[in-house]
């Protein structure tokens, strides 16, 4: 990883510039919030796709870095949202926004960074890249209604689960590695070969959240193990008991998404480990990662597309 962001690394530093000049707000909170929020760290891998992307066809003007700024604006909204909806107090191995400043400031800095992240779109004055971007936004906020339909609902199944995650988190990395390619020329097989590897390697990330979320280290993955179960999420590995292991397993984890909380978690994380449940997951996100490679086989040898293909293994064997 330290050589994929080598390649990238001037252009990054362009994106973080292009971030703190856009932060910019007479409202104090406002800056005082997003702020706090953007620099409270992260891999900035939706950023870097878009960089990678663009890199991959061959462009080598300014518009990527702007777009790029754009997509971690939008990401960083949908964080400050859901850590709200989820009244989540760690994110990253720090306090959330919320835990800080409150719910009411979360909610508004957050339509701040959307305002503004439509602003800057704007300002690129290119119809297709809007499109993209408005119709990514709208369809990450249905992804957000989804899921929060789904808690604390034992019966989603994977498929309906699936759908949540291609809507709330794939959709971004769809649309960045996809702007990468229009600001590129890219033709419009390449352009819907990198919005299909977009889309791929995010349900990838996801997925392997969820095994994290059973099996990390608190201090790795900057969150408290078992978030999602006191949530009432169903995510892959519980479903895959509640449809693969014993009775009394899936009993157990049917309880424990229904109500909520941290207190059956001992036996949860024990019906995860009976039935296979994290190593199904993984075959799952290695599946996708292996989808998003394929999808790059007519883009042109590059360093930017050897990059594209390592984040597919990252995606998977990653511990954060």
């Amino acid at each position: 990883m330290e050589q994929f962001y080598n390649l990238i690394e001037p252009d990054m530093k362009a994106v973080d510039a292009v971030i703190r000049q856009r932060l910019h707000s007479d409202v104090a909170l406002v800056r005082q919030v997003a702020e706090y929020i953007i620099q409270s760290g992260g891999k900035r891998l939706r950023p870097a796709l878009v960089l990678l992307s663009a890199g991959a066809l061959g462009y080598r003007g300014t518009y990527h870095q702007e777009l790029a700024a754009v997509i971690e604006f939008i990401h960083t909204a949908t964080l400050l949202h859901d850590d709200v909806v989820d009244a989540s107090d760690l994110r990253r191995g720090r306090e959330t926004a919320n835990a800080m400043f409150g719910n009411s400031a979360s909610v508004l800095v957050g339509d701040f960074l959307y305002s503004r992240a439509f602003q800057m779109m704007v300002a690129v004055g290119d119809m297709r890249v809007m499109r993209v971007l408005a119709d990514a936004t709208n369809v990450i906020a249905e992804g957000e209604v989804l899921q929060l339909m789904n808690c604390h609902d034992a019966d989603v199944d994977e498929q309906g689960y699936l759908q949540v995650i291609r809507y709330k988190t794939a959709k971004l990395f769809e649309a960045a590695a996809q702007l990468g390619a229009i600001i590129g020329g890219g033709t419009p097989a390449v352009e819907q070969a990198m919005a299909t590897y977009g889309i791929h390697l995010g349900t990838a990330f996801q997925l392997i959240d969820d095994v994290l979320d059973y099996s990390g280290a608190e201090l790795e993955t900057g969150k408290h193990l078992g978030d999602d179960l006191a949530e009432g999420k169903p995510t892959l590995p519980l479903i895959f008991v509640i449809q693969n292991g014993s009775a009394e397993a899936a009993a157990c984890v049917r309880s424990a998404i229904e109500s909520g909380g941290r207190d059956d978690l001992p036996l949860v994380l024990k019906a995860i480990r009976a039935t296979g449940a994290l190593e199904y997951a993984k075959r799952k996100a290695g599946d996708e990662a292996g989808l998003a490679a394929a999808a790059l086989d007519v883009v042109p040898a590059s360093q930017y597309k050897d990059s594209l293909l390592e984040l597919c293994l990252f995606a998977v064997a990653r511990s954060h």
